[in-house]
């Protein structure tokens, strides 16, 4: 018997033949059963044709337009009908009160309004599944009751032949870490391909923090593994919980491995993460763990090759870690252990890389034109030293554009470049046009500026911060702005590069009663987890902003490595 569910034909009803059923129980299933619905298009009578020609042209175009009148006004209504039968069709009303039970966290409710659409044969769809399967996976709903009832449901779906996507299998995956079983997460996780669906960072979380909880590090590996071949990248907070299991497990390589992998992709850590590493370092097994005797020549050839701040070899030394919170100086010292910290440098070829996505982006986004025009000019014009953000600098401190407050940092920027040519201002068009730019002394300002070739106005409509950040990027200059440049135009990037650019090209800016304008440059050092020539460890944190506030690191080191780098220091003294 075929019975129609939710656009599949489903051969049966039984449970046992539903792949959900197969997943719960973890046995291998096939997908074919399930195959779209083919609907015909309804047969329409031909009608008569109205043979226009035959009429007069008064009759004809007096017609004419009472019907196309008419029609209109049918059109409206049956639109008007069509999305009011909609907005009160069953599935739908379902579907309002399901969402706001999701606002409320109210799971009781969502769960007596399912047994009632179920009682009045209303069709529920994923998101009606999901939305069920949510609140029982989320906090409020990992009771016993809620755990019981989402694996019901997850059944349900399956002998309805709903098909599943990366939300219902991310909610059963919760579902099932809540039963504490991460096995069972994995599980669900591994059939998503065979389903078409492709995992999320999202989907692994159960499974890979599950296993990690329980201890299970070689488990934990393998999702990690099998993360990687999905194309899933581990961020932060999954690379923190492999730290902290490798180091309960005693497994030092992994460890190691797992720091430069936050020293790649995170670079500043956060308190928690923080603490996981102190954690690892004041334990009695990495005490244990390192080499006494290592190959200087490899582990120098391992900076060079990578660029500097790391050099790969593994543990230097053995013995008990000095752990503490420093600080560095403005050269980049630090004022617990002394050890310099370096400035990694950056691939030419991804700077031109960077430039050339950049260029793809905002022309996708901005008039293509207005856009290419400014690459000309800039061609024309450039290169510059240093490109200011002038709305970002000129309402730094103030409610109403400043144009004192631009021209200063300007002049100091010009008196700061070896070249003493003007930096590079982008403002927009209407800030060169209107309000306090119509002083006399600021047009007189702005059309200095213009001759010198040193400002640019962006068009009307376009985004000025594509065109300030193109332009220093494609300069190699620096970038005077506040911007945190965290927002969507951003974070479009998607690249680890972008960070790393800002760290060492951004200029920011204060200014208060006492010191005035205060411009603060670019660490000459970067601001990234760093292993030094002697083992050393320092671990960047996010308390502190190295503006108001000095930044914390987290600095490790071993009583070897400290006696090798104060004899070190004390001959480049001498």
């Amino acid at each position: 018997m075929l019975v129609r569910r939710m656009g599949y034909f489903s051969p049966s009803l039984s449970i046992k033949t539903s792949p959900f059923f197969s997943l719960l129980t973890k046995t291998p299933f096939p997908f074919h059963h399930l195959r779209p619905i083919h609907f015909f298009k309804p047969i329409h009578t031909k009608s008569p044709q109205t043979h226009l020609f035959s009429m007069n042209r008064k009759t004809h175009f007096t017609t004419s337009a009472a019907f196309l009148q008419e029609s209109t006004n049918t059109k409206t209504l049956s639109s008007r009908s069509a999305k009011k039968a909609r907005r009160d069709a069953p599935e739908s009303v379902l579907r309002h009160q399901l969402d706001q039970c999701s606002k409320r966290g109210d799971l009781q409710e969502a769960i007596r309004l399912y047994e009632e659409a179920k009682l009045n044969n209303i069709t529920l769809n994923v998101h009606h599944y999901n939305v069920l399967l949510y609140l029982c996976s989320s906090g409020s709903g990992t009771e016993g009751f809620g755990i019981e009832k989402g694996f019901q449901i997850f059944k349900q779906m399956g002998v309805n032949g709903v098909a599943p996507n990366e939300a219902t299998f991310t909610s059963a995956a919760r579902l099932a870490v809540a039963k504490q079983d991460p096995e069972m997460a994995f599980d669900l996780v591994k059939k998503m391909k065979s389903f078409g669906v492709p995992p999320k960072l999202r989907s692994y979380g159960p499974a890979l923090f599950g296993f990690c909880e329980k201890g299970m590090a070689d488990k934990a590996y393998e999702v990690d593994v099998h993360m990687g071949e999905s194309g899933v990248a581990a961020e932060e907070a999954e690379l923190s919980a492999l730290l902290k299991v490798s180091s309960f497990s005693k497994k030092a390589d992994k460890v190691y491995e797992m720091m430069h992998r936050l020293r790649a992709s995170v670079r500043q850590v956060c308190e928690e993460t923080a603490g996981v590493v102190e954690d690892w370092f004041n334990s009695e097994f990495a005490a244990e763990v390192g080499l006494q005797d290592w190959d200087v020549r490899k582990v120098k050839e391992g900076v060079v090759k990578g660029g500097g701040g790391w050099h790969g070899q593994g543990w230097l030394g053995k013995g008990n870690w000095t752990v503490v919170r420093a600080e560095m100086d403005s050269s980049g010292a630090c004022r617990s252990c002394g050890e310099k910290l370096v400035c990694i440098d950056i691939d030419p070829k991804e700077t031109e890389n960077f430039a050339n996505s950049l260029v793809k982006l905002a022309c996708e986004r901005e008039v293509k034109a207005n856009f290419v025009q400014f690459q000309d000019w800039l061609q024309k014009h450039g290169p510059f030293d240093a490109v200011v953000d002038g709305a970002n600098v000129g309402l730094i401190t103030q409610r109403n554009f400043n144009f004192s407050q631009l021209r200063s940092v300007v002049n100091k920027l010009r008196q700061m470049s070896e070249s003493k040519k003007l930096p590079l201002v982008i403002l927009h068009k209407s800030r060169t046009t209107g309000g306090p730019a119509q002083h006399p002394n600021n047009k007189k300002l702005l059309e200095s500026w213009k001759k010198a070739g040193a400002l640019y106005a962006t068009p009307h409509g376009s985004n000025d911060d594509w065109y300030w950040l193109y332009a220093a990027v494609s300069s190699k200059g620096l970038l005077l702005t506040n911007d945190e440049m965290r927002d969507h135009l951003f974070q479009l990037l998607g690249t680890s590069f972008f960070p790393r650019w800002k760290e060492k090209h951004q200029i920011r800016m204060t200014a208060s009663r006492d010191d005035g304008l205060k411009l603060h440059m670019p660490p000459p050092y970067s601001i990234v987890i760093q292993e030094s020539e002697q083992g050393c460890w320092h671990v960047p944190t996010l308390t502190g902003d190295d503006l108001e506030i000095p930044r914390q690191w987290l600095c490790a080191t071993r009583k070897k490595a400290l006696h090798s780098l104060f004899r070190r220091n004390g001959e480049s003294n001498h």
